[in-house]
């Protein structure tokens, strides 16, 4: 039997808020556990929770991102279950009436734009977090996670692989940084995803038993886990099994999904309207200025890097990925424009810098010993491209632009250029400082070249005697010894060009 794969995803985004969903405890991450609680959040009798306005604002400005409709009037409801993060025995969500719904995102796929609609996003508040003590019988729970805003968004059953899902997962991402509504940090679980998967007999319209994933924090555990849970639904429904409706989780040490609990549909959580909280009013007005405060969507950036800067379509991509990438980008681009640069000029040279060079030296930074104090607390794992990026950009604009412009001018040779950006990355020192420091200057000068090429040709009679017969590859040989005779510093182009000029005369 040939099945078709049906999936739908559900995303937790943590807003980024500085106090809770309904009272004001703060929500910084690591701290010390349970002091970051209120009898609001601890669940005390006669404790009232209060609606945090920003955390209905950056909601709207998601839903206008994702092209929902926002709801005018929307309630807060109880969804009951026990659980011992939980302290109130209930979680404060939203159910009939969520605040975005009916929109869409578009993903590319290998058969063009593909549009993953979105069924609802509604705000919730989280639960704690049980602590499992490793070596001893006892568990605790900390609540400083309980209360911090959450905006929950549910695709319609759209996709059909996991690549699809990986895809929308890395757009939604994209989309919520660049609103500034979320950090991403999947680490930390600022945003956790849960892809809910069936099958069907491929050509039936009826979809088939849905099994949800857990406990995946990282966009290849997303693929690896859909893609075993496929074969295990597939071997299941060939040997003429049935598929059971429950959560599964996913181990990354042995590679497979466990069952954690059966599924619940929604009447088991017996939701009802909380009555603490009357029903929330959003106006026109208020969306319109919501509105107003939108950041340039992801897509629209890439297109746009396109067209002003001249880029390559996976340059674009690449930097767009990361909103620090693509501001640090457009910061080195205007200083360069100060030197005299056009956009056109400078944009491909300082892509690549900052994409691959600068990104290189920050990973190899992490991962050495003896990593330099200053910078170590200042670098943390993007979850999206599993690299090393500085919070903190060791490098201002202004000194990479500096850089650049030397290694442009032919002022110093790309050996010479990737060993001073690395030395800038570790020491925060200018370009010229180290330029100076160790005598780097790229030489240019015809008549100090002369001479170098002289004495080279003196040396190797042999290989000058191969060129003039037709040995056109003797010429990196030669090359090569000019440069090591000048210790790295002569100005490969130059060499080449009188080399040419005093071989084949």
């Amino acid at each position: 039997m040939t099945y078709e794969v049906v999936i739908g995803v559900e995303v937790h985004a943590q807003l980024r808020t500085r106090s809770k969903m309904f009272c004001g405890c703060g929500t910084m991450f690591g701290l010390t556990a349970n002091s970051q609680t209120c009898p609001v959040c601890l669940g005390l009798p006669g404790a009232l929770p209060v609606i945090n306005r920003a955390a209905v604002e950056m909601a709207v400005r998601t839903g206008l991102a994702l092209n929902c409709t926002i709801g005018s009037t929307n309630r807060f409801a109880r969804k009951n279950y026990f659980y011992p993060d939980l302290p109130k025995g209930y979680q404060i969500s939203q159910y009939e009436e969520p605040i975005c719904e009916r929109g869409w995102i578009e993903i590319a796929t290998g058969e063009g734009k593909k549009p993953i609609r979105i069924r609802r996003a509604h705000l919730e508040e989280d639960a704690g977090k049980n602590v499992h003590e490793t070596g001893t019988h006892s568990s605790r729970v900390d609540l400083n996670r309980a209360g911090t805003p959450l905006l929950e968004i549910v695709t319609e059953p759209d996709m059909r692989s996991a690549e699809e899902v990986v895809a929308y997962l890395k757009n939604l991402r994209e989309t919520l940084i660049y609103q500034e509504v979320c950090d991403g940090d999947m680490e930390k679980g600022n945003f956790r995803c849960e892809p809910n998967l069936s099958l069907r007999p491929l050509g039936q319209k009826e979809l088939g038993t849905k099994v949800e994933l857990k406990n995946i924090n990282s966009f290849k555990f997303v693929r690896d886990a859909i893609e075993y849970e496929i074969k295990r639904q597939t071997k299941i429904l060939n040997e003429g099994g049935k598929i059971q409706q429950e959560t599964r989780l996913w181990n990354i040490d042995r590679g497979e999904t466990a069952v954690m609990r059966s599924k619940e549909e929604a009447h088991d959580y017996r939701y009802f309207p909380d009555p603490d909280l009357v029903p929330l009013r959003i106006t026109t007005e208020w969306v319109d200025q919501v509105r107003s405060t939108l950041s340039e969507l992801p897509a629209e950036r890439r297109n746009r890097l396109e067209r002003e800067y001249g880029l390559s379509e996976y340059s674009a991509g690449v930097l767009a990925s990361d909103k620090k990438f693509l501001d640090y980008f457009e910061e080195c681009v205007a200083e360069a424009e100060k030197l005299g640069y056009s956009k056109i000029d400078v944009a491909k040279e300082l892509a690549n810098c900052i994409t691959v060079d600068f990104r290189g030296f920050t990973r190899m930074m992490n991962r050495r010993p003896g990593m330099t104090e200053h910078l170590a607390p200042a670098l943390y794992r993007d979850p999206v491209h599993e690299d090393i990026w500085p919070e903190t950009i060791p490098v201002s604009a202004k000194n990479l632009v500096e850089l650049v412009d030397k290694k442009m001018k032919g002022e110093i040779s790309g050996p010479t250029y990737k060993a001073v950006l690395e030395e800038m990355v570790n020491t925060r020192k200018t370009a010229a400082e180290i330029i100076e420091a160790k005598g780097l200057r790229q030489v240019s000068d015809e008549g100090d070249l002369q001479r170098i090429i002289d004495e080279v040709l003196g040396k190797n009679p042999t290989q000058v005697a191969q060129f003039k017969e037709g040995k056109q590859q003797v010429l990196g040989f030669l090359v090569g010894q000019v440069m090591k005779a000048s210790g790295g510093k002569a100005n490969p182009g130059k060499v080449n060009e009188l080399l040419k000029k005093k071989v084949g005369s």
